[in-house]
């Protein structure tokens, strides 16, 4: 049965896109900023993790995540993909364990 798409559904799905379109360009700058770390880190010998610093950053994220409803547990799990993305990037830019 075809869904029927009335001004309702189509007034949450522009806000939905807007948010949608609003969280890749967050991403972009996010990713810009750690590009920058990286590079930073490549040339003073720095490693490119910092286990401390997840952690701290985890913790406090969860616990903006709880205050906004928002499930902690796949706040932490999105934050650990964006992490791991970075220290890929963070090694492709020649950022080394030390």
């Amino acid at each position: 049965m075809p869904i029927v798409a009335d001004e309702q559904l189509e007034t949450y799905r522009s806000s939905i896109d807007n948010i949608d379109a609003a969280l890749i360009l967050l991403l972009a700058e996010r990713f810009k900023v750690t590009k920058a770390v990286g590079e930073y880190k490549a040339a003073a010998g720095l490693p490119p993790a910092d286990p401390d610093r997840e952690k701290v950053q985890i913790a406090r994220l969860r616990r903006l995540a709880e205050e906004a409803n928002l499930d902690p547990g796949f706040s932490e799990s999105f934050l650990r993909f964006v992490i791991a993305e970075v220290i890929r990037h963070h090694e492709r830019a020649g950022v080394t364990e030390s």
